[in-house]
This record gives C-alpha cells, sequence and structure tokens, in this order.
C-alpha cells in the first residue's frame, strides 16, 4: 500500500501519507534541493516538458559528496537526460556585516533554477560553525523535506511492496538551532514549535497526498509524553484532516511506527 506519513513528519504513501514532529533519518546521498512548489492556496503546480533541457544548481558538498554528485550526474547522461549543471560553491564568505553567510552566487543560481543537487555538507566540529545544511533550509524556507521509498523490482529487500512518502517539518522542532549552555557540562536545546509552520506543513502533506493519488495520511508524534509541543503539531494535522474527507487520516505514536 501507498502512502504518506507525516511527522514532524508526513509521509506519504500511495494510499497513505504519515506525519511526524521528531527527529529525522540521516543519509549520506545527494538529496534535490527544491522549492516546495505545492501552492496551498492552489492545487495547481508548475510543470515543466520532460524533453526540455533543464539547468539544476549543483553543490558537490564535502568528503565523499563530489564523488556520489559525479555517479548520480552519470546516471543522468546513461538514461539521456539532458541536464545543464550549474556548480556553485556554498562555502560561506565574510558579508559586509561581518556574518558568514552562503555565497550571493549560490543564491542567485539556487533562486533561479529552483532546483539543485547537494552532496552532504559537513559542519566542522567546534563553537562558532554553522551547520550549512541548516543554512540552506533557512535561506531558502525549505519547510517540508519530503522522502520518498519504494521498494524496486529485482531487488531483494527485508521488506516488500513498500511505496511510502515522509514530510517531515524542516525548519523547526530539534532542527530549530535553539540550544545554550546552562552551567558548564549542562547545555539545554529548545525544540520550537508553531502553528503556522505546523498548519502549513500539513497542508502540504495533504495536498501531497492529493495531487498524487494517494488515498491516506498517517501523523506520527509524542503527544503523548510530548503535549505542548507535538499536542500542537497533531492538532494543526487534525484541523487540516477535515479540509480533505476523501482522504484516510490516521494517527499513531512514532515507537508504533518503528516497531511496524
Amino acid at each position: 500500500m501507498s502512502s504518506v506519513v507525516l511527522r514532524r513528519f508526513v509521509s506519504t504513501c500511495r494510499p497513505t501519507l504519515a506525519i511526524y514532529h521528531g527527529r529525522n533519518f540521516t543519509t549520506s546521498a545527494p538529496f534535490l534541493i527544491e522549492t516546495n512548489n505545492i501552492n496551498t492556496s492552489n492545487t495547481n503546480t508548475e510543470t515543466v516538458s520532460s524533453d526540455a533541457p533543464r539547468t539544476v544548481t549543483l553543490i558537490p558538498g564535502d568528503g565523499i559528496g563530489p564523488e556520489i554528485s559525479k555517479s548520480v550526474q552519470q546516471i543522468f547522461q546513461a538514461a539521456n537526460v539532458t541536464i545543464n549543471w550549474e556548480p556553485v560553491d556554498v562555502t560561506p564568505v565574510k558579508s559586509p556585516d561581518g556574518k558568514f553567510r552562503i555565497p550571493l552566487k549560490a543564491i542567485e543560481s539556487v533562486t533561479k533554477n529552483r532546483i539543485g543537487l547537494k552532496g552532504p555538507l559537513a559542519t566542522p566540529v567546534g563553537k562558532g560553525h554553522q551547520s550549512l545544511n541548516l543554512a540552506l533550509r533557512k535561506q531558502f524556507n525549505l519547510f517540508a523535506n519530503v522522502r520518498p521509498c519504494k521498494t524496486l523490482e529485482g531487488y531483494q529487500t527485508p521488506f516488500t511492496n513498500v511505496d511510502l512518502v515522509t514530510v517531515r517539518e524542516n525548519t523547526e522542532g530539534e532542527y530549530s538551532g535553539i540550544e545554550h549552555t546552562i552551567v558548564p557540562g549542562v547545555v539545554q536545546s529548545i525544540k520550537l514549535i508553531t502553528q503556522h509552520a505546523s498548519l502549513r506543513v500539513c497542508e502540504y502533506a495533504f495536498l501531497y497526498a492529493k495531487q498524487h493519488k494517494r488515498e491516506k495520511v498517517t501523523v506520527v508524534h509524542k503527544a503523548n509524553i510530548m503535549r505542548l509541543s507535538d499536542g500542537l503539531f497533531l492538532r494543526s494535522a487534525r484541523e487540516v484532516a477535515e479540509k480533505y474527507p476523501e482522504i484516510k487520516f490516521e494517527e499513531m505514536y512514532l515507537d508504533t511506527v518503528c516497531l511496524k
């Protein structure tokens, strides 16, 4: 069954979508940076002809980033998909106000192309170093992290017939980046949740499910423990679900989802 799971993350499968407010799995694979182009006030989205060459911003990344980004380029080439790659460097530069920011050239490239391929970016260990991944999310307001997961015919995997999409709120929660030292040896990280961001990502998830003909949305949460933060997210998901009676809606604890 295909589904969408909304998880302080949201995920969508062809019949289902899941939403969960929580921590995300990490990966070293390159991923696409794409403007969240599902208009929450209109169900129409921009389409691009599959025959037309597309210009894509390329951020090779650090470590193994350049190597695997090159492999992705080779895959497109082997599939005879014409893409004009536009490489940019996102190494922070010092701006006139003394702060380090993403280079303007990189910002302009992604803004113009509206899509980019990003390899893994390393964040140096130590005080004062900003996560470039977090900086990119904030710069382009990439509020929805959309991760499809589908089994491929001919490949043996522990689970079969998987057709799932997870959608995670990408700018708040553990990714708010609000933390500080209380006293030596004791640190505090704040999990910020707002109704605005919660409603926005839930609306995105349901529209995604509707436009991709997925039948169910599942909100994954820990509101039984984090009653205020995940509770707000859960109530937001319920509010949006009422606008889409044609899509089945369910709620699940994160623990249960992981066990299944």
